[in-house]
């Protein structure tokens, strides 16, 4: 496909912040594939739901928000958790079950949170999330803050009742809240065409008078953009917007999923997507980035995974005295 390079093809966003971002989506990336490694030899416990090749949707829409916004994160949500700014030493921490962890090794990868970072928290459970975010918007609305809250999910939380009734309470009281559609396809092993008598899970906004919109979500600049409009309106308080971004992850739905429901054949396809390929390309051709910038970002993203594991594996184990702490019930 034949691509028209202009500024707009970028959202007007300065190229020192499309480098970063290509940075961010680049440490994602080797963040859960360092993961990945660290579990395979036992270095990491519990199970793991990684979102690599879904990296575009996480840092395209976190980049619209401004740093004291919100976000409420899911099960697979390490890019999210990164693309809000965490601190990857912290967060290799967690996973590896380290006091200096972001939960003191308590909560591990499916319940990592950065409140001071503006990251209310993964949730375990699906759908989880969504009633929060609903939450958070009142709260905001109540103290007339003009800040908003974006809330991720996945397509199989679109047919929770969770979702249905944030929508619709959100709707009613114009919260600023947008709700953010992951569609990766898969709902564990459930295809999105057998769970679904819709084209589109954007069209579940017509029923609550929402605005929405379905994007690219392999293509970062479309994210970004969606987003940004939809902050805009929340930001104004004329309520939130779901936005449906298209994507597709890669591995399998946790470490323990054999994969046997989709070909390899349909993954290789999807991995011809990239979206960090996608966007270093883009700028590529645009004389945004020589291939010399590309490969030292690519570096840099290598270095600070490496400290960061670096950081974890020196870092102390829980004190078994004190393992009860935060536990309330």
């Amino acid at each position: 496909m034949m691509i028209n390079h202009n500024r707009e093809d970028f959202a007007g966003l300065s190229l020192e912040r499309l480098r970063d971002l290509l940075l961010q989506m680049e440490r994602i990336r080797l963040f859960e594939e360092t993961a990945e490694q660290l579990y395979m030899r036992g270095l990491v416990h519990g199970t793991m739901h990684l979102s690599i090749g879904q990296e575009a949707s996480a840092v395209g829409a976190v980049a619209a928000l401004e740093p004291d916004d919100y976000i409420l994160s899911t099960h697979r949500g390490h890019g999210h958790c990164i693309a809000k700014g965490a601190d990857l030493g912290r967060m290799m921490a967690e996973f590896m079950g380290k006091e200096t962890g972001y939960c003191r090794g308590r909560g591990g990868s499916m319940h990592i949170a950065d409140v001071e970072g503006g990251n209310l928290g993964a949730n375990g459970i699906v759908a989880g999330g969504i009633p929060i975010a609903a939450g958070v918007g009142l709260s905001m609305q109540m103290q007339a803050s003009r800040q908003v809250c974006l809330s991720f999910f996945g397509d199989g939380a679109a047919n929770e009742g969770a979702f249905h009734e944030a929508l619709n309470m959100a709707a009613i009281w114009k919260l600023p809240v947008i709700f953010f559609c992951e569609n990766n396809t898969y709902a564990m092993s459930m295809a999105v065409h057998q769970a679904f008598a819709i084209e589109s899970i954007s069209q579940r906004a017509l029923a609550y008078g929402l605005p929405s919109q379905t994007v690219d979500g392999n293509d970062l600049i479309a994210v970004y953009a969606a987003t940004v409009a939809a902050v805009a309106r929340a930001r104004e308080g004329d309520g939130p917007t779901l936005i449906e971004a298209r994507t597709y992850r890669w591995r399998g739905h946790s470490k323990s999923d054999r994969n046997l429901y989709r070909t390899q054949a349909e993954i290789d396809d999807w991995k011809g997507k990239d979206p960090i390929v996608r966007l270093r390309d883009h700028m590529l051709a645009a004389g945004l980035l020589s291939t010399t910038e590309a490969e030292a970002i690519s570096a840099q993203a290598r270095a600070d995974v490496n400290a960061a594991v670096a950081f974890a594996e020196t870092s102390p184990e829980p004190d078994s005295e004190r393992l009860e702490d935060e536990v309330y019930a």
